[in-house]
């Protein structure tokens, strides 16, 4: 089977992410999920390490079929590092698709490397990484689950550490 690269900032991890990365194991049977430096997100809530050990706690129950590495710089030389056969990617919405597009092809004619996008259940389809972060610095309650345990307990305690400050 083909080893699929799934790469972002994933910061944080949320219940999209997952879905996707378990359809990704599904399809293709290996998977590295790369945590990647995104400069043009405006804020880190976790570093690269802690996103990364998150991660990992989220998706034990996949096995060894998924793999977790940082990764710094372009996703075409992050996938052709470990000799990914492809990559994998989602969108939410429209504008999503498009940019997501745009970076496929860009990829493909760069590299060779094919993308492949793959869609979040739409129970997951609003969740945003993005707002997620603001709720939880603004102090505000989530009631529906958008993280997983691991992620959910590192977010109440990053939530408590700014409201001591």
């Amino acid at each position: 089977m083909a080893v699929a690269f799934y790469p972002g900032s994933f910061d944080p991890f949320h219940l999209g992410h997952l879905d996707v990365v378990e359809q990704a194991v599904a399809l293709f049977g290996d998977l590295v999920i790369g945590v990647m430096h995104n400069p043009d997100k405006d804020s880190s809530m976790f570093t690269a390490d802690e996103r990364a050990e998150l991660i990992r706690q989220s998706v034990t129950h996949l096995g060894k079929k998924v793999c977790v590495e940082k990764f710094v710089g372009l996703t075409v030389d992050a996938a052709a590092k470990i000799e990914a056969s492809l990559i994998v990617k989602s969108a939410r919405s429209g504008a999503d698709f498009d940019i997501e597009q745009q970076m496929a092809q860009m990829n493909h004619a760069a590299s060779g490397v094919e993308t492949v996008l793959l869609f979040s259940r739409p129970e997951h389809s609003y969740i945003s990484s993005r707002y997620i972060r603001q709720f939880t610095l603004s102090g505000g309650t989530i009631k529906t689950p958008m993280v997983t345990a691991p992620v959910q307990q590192a977010l109440l305690a990053k939530h408590n550490k700014g409201a001591k400050s």
